[in-house]
């Protein structure tokens, strides 16, 4: 049966959960090789207190001739192995919290339930995966050079060992609570959009045996992408100085989330609770569009295989 001739009502067929998965861990692994400079940028911008960096470019420029080319991919590895686990986790949560707040009838979920899905599966990737390897990441983006002997961390599993060392394993869990505020609204508004993007450009439905081409997700995935960097700046700003600050040998300037933000406002002005912006633009709608480009074909794979030639 031609997928045009199914009765009104028939539910449509769900993908499964390690499909998706699968799909965005090798989106992320794409996403990852591309855009490391662009948040190794953000990163500094986001540390810099002092004025030191005048923009992206002269940031960009001045790690290259301070630093050399290489400095740009500092932390690849652990950013490179969290996107991987983090989209996973996160494309799989979604879809299994998906089916729950499906019409057991139609198949069908409401904006509301993708919401709710989008916002959980956010909440769920920054507490068990997003969290301890941004840690990680930052620390190891924050230090100045390249020489071995000058840094104090060596690399991502001395970096991990030497945090759990010095300030315990809670260590790794700085800056959750912003982490978890950022993620849950980025992931609620990011699978709502990309689906009413799709339905709005392409007439794509989840599920109906329709392949995205690799532009045409590139697309959707891109304007996904944009909301979020705008409204949760300031999450992503106080997560990333509540991560840099080791808790060795006294206290720390920023107590927890609240005290962060009313911190950096008093000290530095309300612009600087977006800090890193333009760069997060820069990354994150591109990063849609590659994960969402490299995912949409293996999800399209699936769906044309299994479910658009089950319908012939």
């Amino acid at each position: 049966m031609k997928k045009q001739d199914q009765p009104q009502g028939t539910p449509m067929k769900a993908i499964p959960p390690y499909v998706k998965a699968l799909s965005g861990s090798l989106g992320g692994v794409m996403e990852a090789a591309c855009l490391q400079p662009i948040d190794v940028i953000k990163t500094r911008l986001q540390l810099d207190r002092s004025g030191t960096y005048k923009g992206i470019i002269h940031c960009g420029t001045t790690i290259v001739r301070t630093e050399g080319v290489r400095a740009l991919w500092k932390g690849l590895t652990p950013f490179a192995t969290h996107l991987t686990l983090k989209y996973a986790l996160r494309m799989g949560s979604n879809a299994v919290l998906q089916s729950a707040f499906k019409d057991s009838e139609t198949g069908k979920i409401s904006n509301r339930g993708r919401l709710l899905s989008g916002f959980g599966a956010g909440v769920l990737e920054a507490l068990v995966i997003v969290t301890p390897f941004e840690v990680v990441k930052i620390r190891l983006q924050q230090q100045r050079g390249l020489s071995p002997e000058l840094l104090k961390y060596k690399g991502p599993f001395h970096c991990a060992r030497l945090i759990i060392r010095e300030e315990g394993l809670l260590g790794l869990w700085a800056g959750a609570a912003p982490t978890v505020m950022r993620n849950g609204t980025n992931q609620a508004a990011m699978f709502t959009a990309k689906n009413a993007f799709d339905v709005l450009l392409w007439k794509k439905h989840e599920g109906d045996g329709k392949v995205l081409q690799p532009w045409q997700s590139m697309i959707s995935g891109f304007l996904a992408g944009t909301a979020g960097p705008v409204c949760t700046g300031p999450f992503d700003v106080v997560k990333t100085r509540l991560m840099a600050q080791s808790r060795v040998g006294g206290g720390v300037k920023y107590k927890g989330m609240i005290h962060a933000i009313r911190t950096i406002y008093a000290e530095e002005g309300l612009r600087a609770l977006w800090k890193g912006l333009l760069p997060r633009l820069m990354r994150i709608p591109p990063g849609q569009a590659i994960m969402w480009t490299v995912a949409d074909q293996v999800i399209g794979f699936y769906e044309g295989r299994y479910i658009r030639g089950a319908h012939l």
